[in-house]
């Protein structure tokens, strides 16, 4: 009997437990387009650790920046910079860089992922307008991410085809740059802060802006 008891109590204990652990989404899917906010913000089935699209960009582009300093660190070490460039390229698109220290998903199918998924919620005729204005921000932040990697792609294969250090440094220190804007975005206007907009936005805006959309649809604490 007593072990039927602790048995009991605990799983008196792990239900809250779990519930709590539980996807806000998961509890609340009421709209048909949640479940594609979910797996933007909250899981998927082959992304690392089952994180959602979002966080996986966000994870591979820390490690691209990180790779990016460790080849600026040293502008005069060739070796150094096309073996840490290559670290950076696994990061952001493990298509063209197989084998690398990144999470194996790569910053450019994770974002593919954000944007096809936002877009199937946006264009759901059950959406709201909430998904649709900030679901476009989100997006557009993505994209630009996505031309990021394009041009990291690009920096990659003329530092692996420099000759010398001193070729390869500018090149080197551009990669730092663009690296640091996967996350960071970029202050086009020099209006002394970086939003969502074309060209502008990268993975901190895109995080801002889902926030902000999970709250507008009930999904998050501090729902309006």
């Amino acid at each position: 009997m007593r072990t039927t008891m602790m048995v009991a109590t605990g799983l008196f204990m792990v239900g809250p437990f779990l519930a709590l652990l539980a996807s806000p989404l998961d509890a609340q899917e009421t709209n048909p387009t949640h479940p594609h906010l979910g797996h933007v913000a909250d899981g998927w089935r082959d992304t690392p650790e089952g994180m959602g699209f979002l966080p996986t960009a966000v994870a591979e582009a820390r490690v691209a920046a990180q790779h990016a300093a460790f080849a600026a660190r040293d502008l005069e070490n060739l070796e150094s910079m096309t073996r840490h460039a290559d670290h950076v390229l696994h990061a952001v698109d493990t298509e063209r860089m197989a084998e690398g220290p990144g999470h194996g998903y790569g910053v450019k199918r994770a974002a593919e992922g954000v944007i096809a998924h936002l877009g199937m919620a946006m264009d759901h005729q059950e959406t709201t307008g909430n998904i649709r204005t900030h679901g476009n921000h989100v997006v557009t932040s993505t994209r630009n991410t996505l031309e990021r990697v394009e041009r990291i792609a690009s920096l990659v294969g003329r530092i692996q085809a420099a000759g010398t250090a001193a070729e390869a440094a500018p090149l080197v220190q551009e990669l730092d740059l663009v690296a640091t804007q996967l996350l960071e975005g970029e202050d086009l206007d020099g209006n002394g802060q970086v939003s969502w907009q074309e060209g502008e936005g990268g993975l901190a805006q895109a995080e801002q802006h889902m926030e902000l959309l999970l709250r507008g649809e009930g999904l998050r604490e501090g729902q309006r």
